[in-house]
C-alpha cells in the first residue's frame, strides 16, 4: 500500500509472535487513481452575479454519464458471502474496484464520500471475516458506509444518490438486513451494539457484534459513556476506530501522528493473537489467586507496558475497559484480515477496540482527468456542487452579513457544532481564527459553551444544523432560555434537504424553538432579510434569539450588499396587497407564496402576500389587518405541525378572529418523514409548491375544478 511513514513513537518492548494467521500472500501496492481537486469556496464580496428565478433550495446535480470503469470482480459480488473464499490478492483487487466505483460517482453527488473511500479495505476485511447479517455490523456514521452498501446488494442504487431511489442516505434495518441499526448522525453505534450484545448474552446466542466509529464521532460524549458501560458489563464486542488522522484543531494536526510500520504491525498481531490473549487471561487468574495486592500490581505493569508500546491515547480505552489492539494499517488487507480473524476467534474476552489508521487524502486519489471529462460532458446544472461560482447560497449571505457585524462589534464570536463546516464558514474562521470555535459533534457542549461565552460578556452566534440542534434541546431549555442568556442560534439546513432525506431534514426547529418562553424566533425569506436578522441578533443582549435558513440558493437582486439594518422585533411585512385571499408565508416559503400569487392572478384572484418574519413574537397588528380585509387566510411554512401556523391559530382563536366569516388554513409539512428526492420532488410530496398553495386558495373559494386542473 505504499511506503509507510517512519515511526514517531518509541517502542521499547519486543516479543516473539507464535500465532498463525490464515494468509501469507505477498503484499503488493494498490494503485490509486490520481487526486481529485475540489474547487475551494470563493468569496462573494465582489458584486456576484445572482441568477434569476432562484428556488429556495440548491438543486441536486444530475446527468453525469461517464465511461463505465471495468470492475470484473465486483461485478460477480452480490453479497458478503461471495467474499469468503477470495484470496488476499483478490480482496485487494476487489477493494480497488470498489474505490474506482465510488470515485466515479463523485461528480454526481453533493455528498462527500472521502470517508467511504478511506474505509474500503476495512469494509472488505470486515465482510470477509465476519458473517453478516448473523453477526451484527453497526456503523457510527453514514458517510463511511458506501462500500458497505455496495457489498450488501445495493450497488445498483448507488448511482442514484442525488435522485429519487430506494437507497436512503442513511442505513436502516427497514432498508436492508445487513443494517441492524440505523446509522444517522453518529455516536450511537457502540450504545446500540452494547445493547445487542447484552441481549445476545441473556438469550444465550453467539453472534458477534462489531461497531465502526470514526474521528468525528469520537468528539461526542456518548461514545465514551458507551465504552465505559461496555467495560463495566464486560460484554463481548468489537469496536473498530477508523482513524483517518484528522482533527478539528489544526494545532493538533501539526503534531506527531500515530504511525504504521513493521514493528507496530507485528505488535498489533501479537496483541490480537489467541496465544497472547490466552496467556494474559491465565496470568490474570494466577495473580488473583496469589492475592489482591499482586493482582493490582500485575494489572498496573500490564497497563504500563501496553501504554509503552501503543500510541498516545491507547491507555484511555484501556481505562474505559476495552482491550486495545493497534494501530493497524487500514489499507493493508492482509494485516486487517489477520487481526480481525484473531479477534473474531476469541470467546469470552470482553470488549475489544481495534485501532485502524486510514488516509482520506490517499484514498481519494482518483482520476482527475476522467472526472473533469464527466463534468464537462454531463453537467447541465448551473448550480453544480463542483462549481460554486454560479450559486450564491443562504450560507454565503449569512457569513457576509456576520463578517460585516463582526468588524463593527469586537464581542461577536462563533460557536459551530455538527458534522463538518460549510465552505463559506471557512471565510469567517480565516478572518477571526481566535473567535471561531468548532466543537464538532458535541452539540450539547456547544450550546452550554455558548451560554458561558455570553455570561463572559461576548456575543456568541451558535451555528448548528436543525437536525443536530435536536440533540441539544435540554441545554437550549435549561442553560439558555430559562436563564434568559442572549445566545444567538443560527439554525442551518432548515426544512427539506433533498438527497439527504429525513436524516438531515430540519422539520422540527420552528416547533421546538418557538414553544420556549423567552426565545425570539425568526426566519428570512431572502438574502436581504437574512442580513437584517443577523444585525437584529447582534443587537439583542437580554434574551436568546434564533433564526433559520435552508440549504441552497437564495432569492436576491442582481447586485446585493448586506444592509445590516436591524428589524423591529415582531414586525412582519406586506409584499403585495389584494382583496380576495391573504397568503402569510414564513421563511423561505414566502417565495412559494409569491409563485402562488402569480398563478392566482392569472385566474382573476386578487391575492395579498405577507412575510411574517417572526414566529415569536407574532406581528399581531399585521394578522388583524389580514383577517379584517380578507375572508381567506392561508399560512405557509416549511416545518412540522405545531410551528408557525399553530402560533397563528392560538392568537386567532383567543382574539375571536375565528368566530366569524374568516376561513383559515395552515400549510405545513405532512405528519411523516419525507424520503430523499430532488428538492422539487420533496416539495411536491409535502404539498408546499406554489401550485399547492394556489390550489388550496381556489378550493376555499369554491373553485374546485380549477384547483384540480392546476395540480395536473
Amino acid at each position: 500500500m505504499g511506503t509507510a511513514p517512519a515511526t514517531q513513537y518509541p517502542h521499547g518492548i519486543g516479543g516473539h509472535f507464535h500465532g498463525k494467521f490464515a494468509y501469507r500472500a505477498d503484499v503488493s501496492s494498490s494503485i490509486f487513481p490520481s487526486r481529485l481537486e475540489i474547487p475551494k469556496y470563493k468569496s462573494q464580496f465582489s458584486n456576484p452575479k445572482i441568477l434569476a428565478n432562484r428556488t429556495y433550495a440548491l438543486p441536486d446535480c444530475d446527468g453525469f454519464f461517464g465511461e463505465k470503469v471495468p470492475t470484473p470482480l465486483l461485478d460477480v459480488v452480490e453479497s458478503p458471502i461471495h467474499l469468503k473464499n477470495l484470496s488476499i490478492k483478490e480482496l485487494r483487487q476487489l477493494a480497488d474496484e470498489i474505490r474506482l466505483e465510488l470515485s466515479s460517482i463523485i461528480p454526481k453527488t453533493q455528498k462527500s464520500i472521502k470517508s467511504s473511500l478511506a474505509a474500503v479495505e476495512l469494509t472488505v476485511a470486515i465482510h470477509h471475516v465476519f458473517q453478516a447479517p448473523v453477526d451484527k455490523i453497526l456503523w457510527d456514521s453514514v458517510e463511511q458506509t458506501h462500500a458497505h452498501k455496495i457489498l450488501t446488494g445495493r450497488r445498483s442504487c448507488l448511482n442514484s444518490l442525488t435522485k429519487t431511489s430506494n437507497l436512503p442516505s442513511f442505513a436502516s434495518q427497514s432498508e436492508n438486513e445487513y443494517d441492524p441499526f440505523g446509522a444517522g448522525h453518529g455516536c450511537s453505534s457502540i450504545s446500540a451494539g452494547l445493547g445487542m450484545a447484552a441481549a445476545r448474552d441473556i438469550k444465550g446466542k453467539r453472534e458477534r457484534v462489531v461497531t465502526v466509529i470514526n474521528n468525528d464521532t469520537t468528539m461526542a460524549g456518548q461514545v465514551y459513556e458507551a465504552m465505559s458501560n461496555a467495560g463495566y458489563l464486560d460484554c463481548n464486542m468489537v469496536v473498530i476506530l477508523n482513524d483517518s488522522r484528522h482533527s478539528l484543531h489544526p494545532k493538533i494536526e501539526e503534531g506527531p501522528k500515530t504511525s504504521i510500520n513493521m514493528l507496530s504491525s507485528t505488535l498489533s498481531k501479537i496483541q490480537s493473537s489467541k496465544s497472547f490473549r490466552t496467556f494474559r487471561e491465565v496470568a490474570k487468574g494466577v495473580t488473583k489467586r496469589i492475592g489482591r495486592g499482586m493482582h493490582e500490581w500485575a494489572a498496573k505493569v500490564d497497563e504500563y507496558a501496553r501504554g509503552m508500546i501503543g500510541p498516545q491515547g491507547s491507555t484511555l480505552f484501556e481505562e474505559l475497559g476495552l482491550y486495545y489492539i493497534g494501530p493497524v494499517d487500514g489499507h493493508n488487507i492482509e494485516d486487517l484480515v489477520g487481526v480481525l480473524q484473531e479477534v473474531a476467534s476469541l470467546d469470552s474476552t470482553g470488549p475489544v477496540l481495534v485501532h485502524v489508521i486510514t488516509e482520506e487524502n490517499e484514498a481519494s486519489n482518483i482520476d482527475q482527468k476522467k472526472t473533469q471529462g464527466m463534468q464537462q460532458e454531463g453537467s447541465t446544472s448551473s448550480c453544480s456542487f463542483l462549481s460554486t461560482d454560479h450559486c450564491r447560497t443562504y450560507s454565503d449571505c449569512f457569513v457576509e452579513a456576520l463578517l460585516m457585524e463582526a468588524v463593527r462589534d469586537k464581542d461577536i464570536v462563533v460557536v459551530h457544532a455538527g458534522m463538518g463546516l460549510e465552505p463559506s464558514l471557512h471565510l469567517y474562521q480565516e478572518r477571526f481564527p481566535d473567535k471561531f470555535f468548532d466543537v464538532g459533534m458535541a452539540e450539547q457542549h456547544a450550546v452550554t459553551f455558548a451560554a458561558g461565552l455570553s455570561r463572559g460578556g461576548l456575543k456568541p452566534f451558535c451555528i448548528i444544523p436543525s437536525t443536530f440542534l435536536q440533540r441539544a434541546y435540554d441545554q437550549v431549555v435549561h442553560d439558555v432560555d430559562r436563564q434568559m442568556i442572549p445566545v444567538r442560534f443560527v439554525v442551518t439546513g432548515a426544512g427539506l434537504v433533498g438527497s439527504d432525506g429525513p436524516l438531515q431534514s430540519g422539520a422540527f426547529d420552528i416547533t421546538f424553538m418557538s414553544c420556549l418562553p423567552n426565545m425570539i424566533v425568526m426566519a428570512p425569506s431572502s438574502e436581504e432579510e437574512l442580513a437584517r436578522m443577523v444585525a437584529t441578533a447582534a443587537q439583542i443582549d437580554d434574551q436568546p434569539i434564533c433564526f433559520r435558513y435552508p440549504r441552497g440558493a437564495v432569492v436576491g437582486t442582481e447586485c446585493y450588499f448586506p444592509s445590516g439594518i436591524p428589524l423591529q422585533i415582531g414586525e412582519g411585512k406586506l409584499l403585495i396587497e389584494g382583496k380576495d385571499v391573504a397568503l402569510l408565508g414564513y421563511g423561505a416559503m414566502v417565495q412559494n407564496c409569491l409563485k402562488a400569487q402569480i398563478l392566482l392572478s392569472k385566474l382573476g384572484v386578487d391575492v395579498t402576500v405577507a412575510d411574517a418574519r417572526f414566529c415569536k413574537p407574532l406581528d399581531i397588528e399585521l394578522l388583524r389587518k389580514l383577517c379584517e380585509n380578507h375572508d381567506i387566510l392561508i399560512t405557509v411554512e416549511e416545518g412540522s405541525i405545531g410551528g408557525f401556523g399553530s402560533h397563528v391559530a392560538q392568537f386567532l382563536a383567543l382574539d375571536g378572529l375565528l368566530d366569524g366569516r374568516l376561513k383559515w388554513r395552515p400549510i405545513v409539512l405532512p405528519d411523516k418523514y419525507i424520503e430523499q428526492a430532488l428538492p422539487g420532488e420533496q416539495l411536491e410530496d409535502a404539498g408546499l409548491t406554489g401550485h399547492h398553495i394556489a390550489a388550496t386558495a381556489l378550493t376555499l373559494l369554491g373553485r374546485n375544478r380549477e384547483a384540480l386542473q392546476l395540480m395536473r
